[in-house]
């Protein structure tokens, strides 16, 4: 009769064994899936944070090519209505000026890639620094004979690149305002702090 009660007592043992290692298994599966969890929420909200940062870039860009697009055909409103006017004028010139403004005209058609880089730079150089002096606070008096530069003006075959370069140029200078902006704004709460 004790033979039974003593294997009794082991298989209960042998059971409370295992249902304790069954528990430290599933926590440990629980802690481990737990982990996989954390990390795939994690990776899930930079996706978002990147999928609302492209969705701001496509706006951005989706704008600029609307506003592009409304430029080429301003532009090429305006290429043919001076042509209409060139051609309207033309006959009422002498025979030699006729031909020094149809060659004129001819050279004015024919604008090469280089041209327009420099025309572009140019534009890009005199915008940077008008916004350059529109963030500077101490305006210096300019010396005897200069003025204040502006844009040049937008020319016909000039007026796409140059608006898309400096779309993308103010976009550039806004992020760089905004900084140096945070930049000063940290330093003078850093001042603030030591002078109390």
């Amino acid at each position: 009769m004790m033979f039974p009660q003593s294997r009794h007592s082991a298989s209960s043992q042998q059971l409370k064994f295992t249902t304790s290692d069954s528990c430290d298994r599933i926590k440990d599966e629980f802690q481990f899936l737990q982990a996989q969890y954390h990390s795939l929420k994690l990776e899930c909200d930079k996706l978002a944070s990147e999928k609302s940062e492209m969705q701001r870039h496509y706006i951005m860009y989706y704008e600029m090519s609307y506003g592009l697009n409304i430029e080429m055909h301003k532009q090429a409103e305006i290429v043919k209505r001076l042509n209409g006017i060139c051609a309207q004028v033309l006959p009422y010139l002498s025979q030699e000026h006729q031909q020094q403004v149809l060659a004129a005209i001819e050279r004015a058609k024919q604008v090469t890639p280089p041209e327009m880089n420099s025309i572009i730079r140019q534009q890009l150089q005199a915008h940077q620094l008008s916004q350059l002096q529109g963030l500077a606070l101490p305006m210096t008096p300019l010396p005897l004979g200069l003025s204040q530069p502006t844009l040049p003006a937008v020319t016909t075959s000039s007026g796409l690149f140059s608006l898309s370069s400096l779309l993308a140029s103010q976009a550039l200078l806004a992020k760089e305002e905004k900084a140096s902006r945070d930049g000063v704004d940290s330093h003078r709460e850093e001042d603030g702090d030591k002078s109390d």
